[in-house]
């Protein structure tokens, strides 16, 4: 349709294409930014890292991995969609320390496993202006303004923003539960879940107040 304006997406994939994104690459940061519903600077920093720690690992998107997040910021989405590791499967754990960062490791039969935490790096990240200014939320970043170079910087900074550690995490296995009803409201959890004979709702981790 003549004067039909680019589509977000397109301006996604152009400016991909002009940093050499690579297609494989380029194919998870748009199915990424479907899944957040619109590419984000974090998801796509995540994209980056999610792939530096699967080559790290030598492994692949189709092999059974375990991830934990230190922000639930844009980075989870990352892992959901690129290492398939999701809240719902259990492979994925959200640990909110703040830093953006994520360590992935493969599936292990023993009590610990080696794994590899790839993370933002601050020293890195100064030679991007723009990045640097949107990271450390300064309020000299103007997303109406600087939205474009902040996209253009991280696609051009790639995984050169990015280190990585060698580290050994805890292997969890699954608990064997039963279900048990909750005295306080009568609905049923799991035992693990009780504290003080109720559960999180009637306690301290009630959200909702019921209106019936």
């Amino acid at each position: 349709m003549t004067g039909m304006q680019p589509s977000h997406d397109e301006h996604l994939q152009a400016a991909m294409n002009a940093h050499h994104i690579p297609r494989r690459l380029q194919q998870r940061i748009l199915e990424l930014s479907v899944f957040h519903t619109y590419a984000a600077p974090g998801i796509i920093i995540g994209a980056f890292m999610v792939d530096y720690a699967l080559e790290l690992l030598g492994t692949d998107p189709g092999q059974k991995l375990y991830g934990v997040c230190e922000t639930p910021k844009c980075l989870p989405d990352a892992l959901q969609v690129i290492a398939r590791c999701t809240i719902g499967n259990n492979r994925l754990r959200i640990v909110p320390i703040g830093k953006f960062a994520i360590t992935v490791n493969a599936s292990s039969e023993k009590e610990t496993a080696e794994a590899v935490r790839v993370f933002v790096d601050l020293t890195k990240i100064k030679q991007y202006p723009v990045l640097d200014l949107w990271y450390s939320n300064s309020p000299d970043y103007d997303k109406h303004t600087m939205g474009d170079r902040l996209r253009d910087e991280i696609f051009s900074a790639g995984r050169n923003i990015l280190s990585f550690e060698k580290v050994r995490v805890e292997v969890r296995p699954k608990k064997k539960w039963k279900s048990v009803t909750c005295p306080g409201c009568g609905e049923t959890v799991p035992d693990y879940l009780v504290v003080d004979g109720r559960c999180g709702a009637c306690g301290s981790m009630k959200y909702y107040q019921s209106i019936s």
